[in-house]
Formats: C-alpha cells, structure tokens, sequence
C-alpha cells in the first residue's frame, strides 16, 4: 500500500533489480532509472550493483520522460559498458534490433560466464526486459519451460503478452558450457 502511493505521488523508492543466475554470472533487470521521479538516486543505486553492461530497452522520449536523458553517457561514466537497444512499447523488435541482437547476446553471454553481472531495463521492468531476459536464459542453455517459470519468480509481473513469449522462444539454445572451478586447500 505504502509502495502503491508512493508511486503516485511520483517519491517511489529505488528502483528494484530484478536478479536471477544465469550462465555463471548474474542477469538483472529493472524500470528504466528516474521512472519514479528521482533518476540520480536510481542511478546511484543501480551503479552501486556493478554490472559490467547495462542494456536500454526504452526509446529516447521514454528516457526523456523519466529525467533520464543522459543516462547512456551517465552510465558509461560509471565504468559499465552501456548498450542502447530501443524496442518501442507493445511492439516486437524491429529490424535493427534483430540485426544487432546476436552481437549483443553474445557479449551479454560472456560477460555471464565470465561471472559477470548485467542488467536489462525497460520501462517498467516487465514486459521489454521480461522478454530479452527470457531470450538470454535460453540462449545460455536453459531449457525454455523451466526459464520462464525462474523469470516468472523472480518478477510476478513479467508475464510476457504471446508475441513478446514467442520472440523470446525463438532463442537458439546454446549448449550448457561445462566450467571447472579450481579447487581451494
């Protein structure tokens, strides 16, 4: 309830990363930085997190709107690599998002397995970021079924709309690498 109206009156507090394991690092995702009107504070909270690489999944007017519209260049200056990925609100990908897309999940994967962290957001968190989450977890070997069902716990609310799912579940599975950690003692 608390939450709820603080929301309204525009004081909500920082915002929530979303996290799950996946591939050996860490995959995150949030509402676009300032959304609930205090993007510095948003912003300190998710640098403090460390990701190696933020991905933008909001347009330049959504970031415009949320008093986000240095965010790339902010987060760069925070020693994170940042990747602007704009997929317009209730539409799939366009052209040039597919195009980059495997680039872009491929460096995502290392990171993961080099035990990176990494961070997607979107506007509100759910349904952009819901969707290249689910994308990444199946790209990094996950069975499709058991991902949506670990992202769905994690976020109650990204219940992907049936075309966000099934771009999600056109992921090629990659097969699960094999890591041997170096014994201690």
């Amino acid at each position: 309830m608390v939450e709820d109206e603080q929301k309204a009156a525009g004081t909500a507090g920082p915002v929530v990363l979303h996290v799950l394991p996946v591939g050996g690092g860490i995959l995150a995702f949030s509402q676009l930085p300032g959304t609930g009107g205090d993007y510095r504070g948003d912003l300190e909270h998710l640098s403090s997190w460390r990701p190696a690489m933020v991905i933008s999944l909001v347009s330049h007017v959504e970031m415009l709107e949320a008093g986000a519209k240095t965010l790339g260049q902010d987060v760069q200056d925070k020693g994170t690599r940042w990747v602007h990925m704009p997929i317009k609100r209730g539409e799939a990908p366009n052209a040039t998002v597919e195009e980059d897309w495997p680039k872009v999940s491929t460096q995502v994967r290392k990171a993961l397995l080099g035990g990176g962290r990494v961070m997607l957001h979107s506007r509100d968190g759910k349904g952009r970021s819901g969707m290249m989450a689910l994308r990444l977890m199946i790209e990094a070997g996950e069975a499709p079924d058991e991902a949506e069902a670990r992202l769905q716990s994690v976020q109650r609310g990204a219940f992907l709309e049936s075309w966000q799912r099934n771009w999600s579940l056109q992921a090629e599975r990659e097969p699960v690498p094999f890591v041997r950690h170096a014994r201690s003692g």
